[in-house]
């Protein structure tokens, strides 16, 4: 695994977890996983997420099956892609609004036996996980800023900090964010982030978190950058 790492952009400190293969749920998936009796993982993603390509992986290493749910398009989307290169079996839905995927995947794991993953893999284990990687760095930041889709990240590093002050930037439909102040990304989530930053950043996600960062965070802020 790739050692958490960080750089310095515009006085603000950043979390590189774009350099880690799978992004920062990689890191914690293995816990969710690898003691545990299911051989198959179910997850209904949106074809935009990057938590299909962390499940993929980790699946892989250790000897598991995921199996990714998500919308049928004409083309697939690159990272259901490079999930299904990770190894995952891909079963696309037609008409897949993510509620109607995730009903196709609760009743594939009932008949099937496989284990439902929850969304952004939402637990008091794997916010747990999370919380203790963040405690992994040598930093104590007062103010942090992520992007949240669940919102698993966020309150997993308010776990990590409890003094610090939250920012989280929405990218679709209203996440549990705990404490932290919401904003709202004026993209819409199918779409790349106008302003991304001037590191590799997920442009459905993380990077639409940038303008916000330029605009409001002060000194001593950190960013979390899951993926790339």
């Amino acid at each position: 695994m790739i050692e958490l790492t960080t750089a310095e952009h515009d006085g603000i400190t950043v979390v590189r977890d774009d350099l880690m293969p799978g992004g920062t749920k990689a890191r914690v998936l293995p816990q969710m996983l690898g003691g545990s009796t299911p051989v198959e993982y179910v997850y209904a993603s949106p074809v935009y997420g990057y938590a299909q390509i962390a499940l993929a992986q980790t699946a892989s290493q250790l000897g598991k099956r995921a199996t990714i749910f998500c919308a049928k398009r004409k083309r697939r989307h690159q990272r259901t892609l490079e999930a299904e290169n990770a190894g995952a079996r891909i079963v696309e839905i037609e008409h897949g609004y993510l509620t109607v995927v995730r009903k196709a995947a609760r009743q594939y794991c009932q008949v099937s036996g496989a284990a439902m993953m929850p969304f952004g893999f939402d637990s008091a284990v794997f916010i747990d996980g999370l919380a203790d990687v963040a405690r992994s760095l040598d930093v104590q930041p007062t103010e942090v800023w992520a992007v949240s889709g669940s919102g698993v990240l966020m309150r997993a590093l308010q776990q990590a900090w409890p003094l610090a002050s939250f920012n989280a930037v929405r990218i679709g439909a209203k996440p549990n964010v705990g404490k932290a102040t919401l904003y709202e990304a004026p993209e819409k989530f199918e779409q790349d982030a106008k302003r991304p930053p001037p590191f590799p950043s997920c442009s459905n996600y993380d990077a639409k978190a940038r303008q916000f960062v330029k605009r409001h965070a002060t000194p001593g802020a950190l960013f979390w950058n899951v993926a790339g």
